[in-house]
């Protein structure tokens, strides 16, 4: 799962983002409550717990994670794909490859005798540099008066020339993507990198992000106050070790699972295909159970049930499942997925759920912002998804609030064609408040997730509370966008456009008859 404290390039993903000033969304689409009723009922907590069981057994057996690119992932995929296959799904294993990379042992950066906390950035090199830690000459200590106000690193001309050979250069977070700062300390001469966050509100603590393809020098994170540390001691000296793996072609799948040809021959809108997604990897450091075992346990849980009730009968439009891969390196599978549609099939592709965190143990109730009531909004439609989960928690007596729309899970490129899209989270990194206390209970203070890509994040880091709440919740969106005959959008629905047709040739024939338009 990426969170807004990992900063990553979202240029790709946003290319295609629609935004728009925030406007109430009409009611969501309506299934029969009854057919609502039976998938909810029908997705427990102890299916969902039955599954992630399965993937905590995965990555005991698999060096203790279920990550891309590792045995654990693809010991991950042919569970899911034997359990869809078993419940009548036509299952793909949809392979692709990707630049894989892995922390082989702890990152280690020291100066002046104190060992410093820091994280290491995705596809940084191996190596162990000692010298001095040079600022950029445009480094904001103290920060500018904006978030992304700092350039540092982003032109040639930000660096002096490496005063030493070795020597480390120092960053700051900001305006570009953190390979343009990395390869530009390179060119200058520089051996390793330290990127420090910006300051503002929000920007404090340690930076962690990901270089997009692996890089040839050690390249790690730490938080402001410590960048301003060095910043304002000179130059001092200090090493940095760091210990990885990294690989360019590294195969790993997407699953995907539709409903049998036979069945879809009986679906009156077979061109409105609703994809629900969650991602299948974890982390290498964990076995990921609830980031992403939940949305995955969750989401396999709903496509068993949606075809033991026999509800993938009455289906108004094909309910596709997708089972992401590489999410944890920059949303590689389902960017991959939707990259390999052509026109015609990204057309039909008629809404996407997400399911990215469910179980938080110090869980908040997030729906993704399609109506851009928060900040940005999402496609058109999205803001009807989003109505779909807030009325559903509104009619529990439930509250819920708005989490950023900004393509930093799976949803991500589907928003960028244009597809509208929405779904769930019940918190990370994030602290929760006391004002979140209030309404949802928990601990204020604390994460939502305090395991968060971690060792500990196994079977004990789940809320079965959280499980129940969220999970009910995925299942009335996908039987509401399933089973709905006027879908996303009641006024515009097929019979409604025949009906509307009709009049509009009626009165055209009118008018041409010399008798339509007498007043009244």
């Amino acid at each position: 799962m990426k969170k807004a404290v990992i900063a990553v390039s979202t240029a790709v993903l946003t290319a295609g983002l629609v935004t728009a000033s925030p406007a109430e969304a009409k009611p969501g689409p309506a299934a029969p409550k009854g057919q609502t009723t039976k998938l909810t009922e029908a997705v427990t907590v102890n299916g969902i717990l039955k599954h992630l069981r399965q993937f905590q057994s995965i990555a005991n057996a698999n060096g203790g994670n279920r990550a891309s690119g590792l045995p654990g992932y693809e010991a991950s995929v042919n569970y899911v794909t034997r359990e869809l296959e078993r419940s009548g799904y036509d299952v793909t294993k949809q392979a692709f490859t990707f630049p894989f990379f892995q922390e082989l042992s702890p990152t280690v950066l020291t100066s002046g005798g104190a060992t410093i906390e820091n994280s290491i950035f995705t596809y940084s090199g191996s190596g162990s540099v000692t010298g001095p830690i040079v600022p950029t000459n445009d480094v904001q200590v103290p920060p500018g008066a904006e978030a992304g106000s700092s350039n540092s690193g982003c032109e040639a001309a930000d660096f002096d020339a490496a005063p030493a050979e070795p020597a480390i250069a120092l960053v700051q977070r900001g305006t570009c993507d953190f390979a343009v700062k990395v390869q530009n300390a390179v060119a200058a001469g520089y051996d390793a990198v330290i990127v420090f966050n910006e300051g503002q509100p929000g920007r404090t603590d340690i930076i962690a992000g990901t270089l997009g393809v692996p890089q040839d020098v050690p390249v790690t994170g730490v938080t402001y106050e410590q960048g301003a540390a060095f910043v304002a001691a000179g130059t001092p000296t200090g090493t940095l070790t760091t210990e990885v793996e990294a690989d360019l072609d590294r195969t790993t799948w997407n699953v995907i699972a539709d409903l049998p040809k036979s069945k879809l021959k009986k679906i009156k809108n077979d061109d409105q295909v609703v994809v629900v997604g969650s991602h299948l990897d974890s982390v290498t450091e964990g076995p990921g159970i609830n980031d992403n075992g939940s949305g995955s346990a969750g989401t396999l849980e709903i496509a068993k049930q949606l075809s033991k009730t026999g509800l993938d009968k009455k289906l108004q439009r094909p309910v596709r499942f997708a089972f992401w891969g590489a999410e944890e390196l920059g949303l590689l599978g389902s960017e991959h997925y939707v990259a390999s549609l052509d026109s015609d099939e990204l057309s039909e592709i008629y809404a996407n759920l997400n399911f990215d965190m469910i179980g938080s143990p110090n869980y908040a109730r997030f729906v993704y912002d399609g109506d851009g009531s928060d900040g940005e909004a999402g496609p058109a439609g999205s803001g009807e998804i989003e109505k779909i989960f807030t009325d559903y928690f509104d009619s529990k007596k439930l509250a819920s609030e708005p989490t950023a729309f900004d393509g930093r899970s799976d949803y991500g490129p589907f928003i960028a064609v244009g597809i509208p899209a929405g779904g769930l989270f019940s918190g990370a990194e994030g602290v929760k408040t006391p004002e979140q206390v209030e309404l949802y209970g928990g601990t204020a203070g604390v994460a939502y997730d305090p395991c968060y890509h971690q060792a500990c994040d196994d079977t004990t880091n789940i809320s079965v509370k959280a499980l129940n709440e969220l999970g009910d919740a995925a299942a009335f969106a996908v039987a509401s966008l399933g089973l709905s005959k006027s879908g996303l959008y009641p006024d515009g629905s097929r019979k409604a456009a025949k009906k509307i047709t009709g009049k509009a040739l009626a009165k055209a024939h009118g008018k041409a008859h010399g008798h339509a338009g007498a007043a009244r």
